[in-house]
């Protein structure tokens, strides 16, 4: 949720004119007792009246189906204790995206078996190395893939054939037994502290890859079971759409989508980073400390976050948690930023900027957070005058939506 970085899984914010603090326009909105009056506040040329994107995904269901699947992929806390770092997760739309996850030559059976959409997520029991995307071989790490097919049948046939694909990578690979999930197929490379598995469960294929320090196959195996244990456990949990009713999928069916402010709502459509309504499990994926982002989660009575152009909107249980989510999310942004004033007339915000330890080229100067009732929304910039612009329309917004 608190997405610092202007790279990676997210997209720069939109670049806007500053249009100074005094632009506020023409403001949408009524006056409430005991609250603000928003058609004061200076907003800039963000749009802050009440919006509805349009309905149906169309020919973008398998992305939101996608974007759902993240609550059908175990987070590693749940695996282990042990590995509590995120090391991130990612929706897979098709099958050139999904070999990022597995052997190259797996493409022709997730093409041949008409894979719809798939979700993968990672963790260790350490931080990779600085400037690294890969953990030091001295790390616990593993991912977890979920593969959605068309039905049951596919989804038997495309673990047997993406196991056959794999074993036949190196000749010196070699099959291995789960008695805890004797259905599993499971191989490894003798003297590679490395271990892959595929699992055919319902429609779907589950996919593992386990490193560990040393390259003991029993000790392998036993991670790959309770891997397998919990991944199964998250995945009984989650509903998935049928595969007739994937288009029919609404884009923003509780509209929390069109409680973000964003600078140009025309032309949005469903993507993993930059338009997407995420449950918890994507929060905790990403972050450094895994638990302790759950516990925020529980403790502010989280129920989903909506992103949209580098900006998002958390939605609470009640009003009681919203300060609790400000406060836990302005935490976890770590050493790199230092408390910034907020917009005045905003009630309850709080600000960061950037300070010496961070990174200008990674991160942006200032991060805000607002909350109104039960929502938090996050906005960032580069530009003081643009996130205060921000801060204010977020807040608007929010008011005028609810």
């Amino acid at each position: 949720m608190v997405r610092i970085s202007r790279v990676s899984t997210v997209a720069a914010v939109v670049a806007l004119v500053a249009a100074g603090l005094s632009g506020c326009g023409a403001l949408a909105g009524t006056a409430v007792p005991g609250e603000i009056d928003v058609r004061t506040l200076a907003v800039g040329d963000f749009p802050v009246d009440r919006f509805d994107y349009p309905g149906d995904a169309g020919d973008n269901g398998p992305v939101l189906e996608g974007i759902r699947m993240a609550e059908a992929v175990v987070t590693s806390d749940r695996i282990d204790p042990s590995l509590r770092y995120g090391r991130g997760s990612k929706v897979l739309p098709d099958p050139a995206t999904a070999i990022d996850f597995l052997a190259n030559v797996s493409e022709p059976v997730l093409k041949n078996r008409k894979m719809v959409v798939g979700y993968a997520a990672s963790g260790a029991d350490r931080d990779d190395p600085e400037g690294q995307t890969r953990p030091d071989s001295g790390a616990t790490a593993v991912t977890v893939v979920a593969l959605r097919f068309p039905d049951t049948a596919a989804a038997g046939r495309a673990a047997k054939e993406l196991e056959d694909a794999d074993i036949g990578v190196s000749p010196d690979n070699r099959r291995l037994k789960s008695v805890e999930h004797p259905d599993a197929l499971v191989h490894w490379r003798p003297g590679i502290a490395n271990i892959g598995a595929f699992l055919a469960q319902d429609e779907f294929v589950i996919s593992l890859f386990v490193q560990r320090p040393n390259a003991d196959s029993k000790d392998l195996v036993y991670w790959v079971d309770k891997t397998l244990t919990a991944q199964l456990a998250q995945l009984g949990r989650f509903r998935p759409t049928p595969t007739a009713d994937i288009a029919d999928l609404q884009v923003d069916p509780e509209n929390m989508l069109s409680r973000v402010v964003v600078a140009d709502r025309s032309g949005q459509v469903p993507d993993p980073d930059k338009f997407a309504v995420y449950g918890r499990n994507y929060l905790i994926a990403s972050a450094d400390d895994q638990p302790e982002r759950a516990r925020l989660l529980d403790d502010s009575g989280f129920e989903s976050a909506a992103y949209a152009d580098g900006s998002s909107v958390a939605r609470v249980r009640d009003p009681a948690g919203a300060p609790i989510l400000v406060d836990g999310f302005a935490a976890s942004t770590g050493e790199a930023y230092d408390p910034h004033p907020a917009v005045a007339d905003v009630p309850g915000a709080k600000c960061l900027q950037l300070n010496s330890k961070g990174d200008p080229q990674h991160q942006y100067r200032f991060r805000c957070f607002v909350p109104y009732k039960r929502y938090v929304g996050v906005v960032s910039s580069d530009s003081e005058t643009e996130v205060e612009q921000k801060t204010a329309a977020q807040y608007a917004l929010l008011a005028n939506s609810l």
